[in-house]
């Protein structure tokens, strides 16, 4: 059985077993779990990121509007994870705790009604089944505003079993675990004695020390005719041509790090970072201060969702291209409700006192 995306646009991206205030609880335990671990225990994938003042955001004016204007930040050192997690790690971390999943978890109709439009009937118990969204390449489009010809909602899909139950994760342990909410981000980043880091932190990073640059390795996109990251080449979403080596995902250090050593920071699959998600963020800043180690806004605002309750993901994706999503940026941004994942959206962790 498969769900169509219009269902998941309306009802599954609310199918969690927690409201917001919860979720924000929940990050701050882990805030504070994370700062009585030891610099021992510190995995040794992490980075030292040295702090430091850059330029947030952009005034490209090809870049997209929830990124502008540019304005000026200053964070603190941290460590960060050199690789996105990972589905052997992600397996570690199940084994020891027996966490599951919010896409394996049946959803809840009565928190399903919190972030949706009033009026809306349940669906019937037949659909409110533990699900995720993968993408499924189409033969054709005949609009691109309509997402339901390249995404589907499939029961049994999980960060186990990727694109549905038939299929495993066999070859692909080293490749980014995907179909992980925020929740369950943040579950993982507090057992490992971690957290996720915040939008301004991510996006320091992924400059890598260029700030002037628009990409994290320079302002070409190619390097002598290599692809830097695992984005889509071709024309998206019916023919991905591969050029970079990969139609999906790719076991990650596949590309070269950035100046910070950091890999695939920019493409293979989004980000999650702690921040809520607010389309008008930077045009509330003032452009004559520096923000110090920002936190991002109080609660989530998108006026195209109003109903969904977001944080930002960062980094985009192994489905980014030149002719529908150019996020392969450190500037890029995006809002994604906290209780939904995808085959495209995964996260790294840092590690601060």
């Amino acid at each position: 059985m498969k769900l169509t995306v219009h269902i998941f646009l309306l009802v599954w991206l609310c199918a969690c077993t927690h409201n917001a205030k919860e979720q924000a609880r929940t990050h701050q335990d882990s805030a504070a779990y994370s700062a009585t671990i030891p610099d021992s225990l510190i995995q040794k994938n992490m980075l030292w990121i040295e702090g430091g003042e850059f330029i947030m955001g952009t005034n490209d004016n090809e870049a997209y509007e929830v990124e502008r204007p540019a304005h000026r930040v200053k964070v603190s050192g941290f460590w960060m994870d050199s690789t996105e997690v990972t589905n052997l790690q992600f397996q570690d971390f199940v084994k020891a705790t027996g966490y599951v999943t919010l896409a394996e978890r049946k959803p809840d109709w009565e928190e399903i009604k919190k972030q949706i439009p009033p009026g809306i009937d349940k669906p019937s118990e037949d659909m409110l089944v533990p699900a995720s969204l993968v993408f499924v390449p189409p033969a054709s489009v005949n609009n691109m505003s309509d997402i339901s010809q390249w995404w589907q909602l499939i029961p049994a899909t999980s960060w186990k079993h990727p694109e549905g139950p038939q299929s495993t994760l066999e070859g692909r342990w080293d490749h980014p675990v995907v179909h992980v909410a925020y929740e369950d981000a943040v579950a993982y980043a507090t057992w490992a004695g971690k957290r996720l880091p915040t939008e301004a932190e991510w996006e320091y990073a992924a400059q890598g020390g260029l700030q002037d640059a628009r990409y994290a390795w320079g302002n070409e996109f190619m390097i002598k005719g290599k692809h830097m990251a695992n984005t889509y080449q071709g024309i998206f979403p019916v023919s991905d041509n591969q050029q970079d080596g990969y139609a999906g995902t790719s076991p990650v250090g596949s590309f070269l790090p950035n100046n910070y050593g950091l890999y695939d920071i920019i493409g293979n699959v989004w980000e999650w970072t702690s921040d809520w998600y607010d389309a008008h963020a930077y045009k509330k800043i003032s452009s004559d201060k520096i923000i110090v180690n920002p936190a991002g806004p109080e609660k989530c605002y998108d006026p195209e969702d109003a109903y969904a309750i977001k944080r930002v993901t960062k980094g985009g994706s192994y489905l980014c291209s030149v002719n529908y999503c150019v996020n392969y940026r450190p500037s890029a941004r995006r809002g994604t409700p906290y209780d939904s994942g995808s085959s495209n959206i995964g996260f790294r962790c840092v590690y601060s006192k």
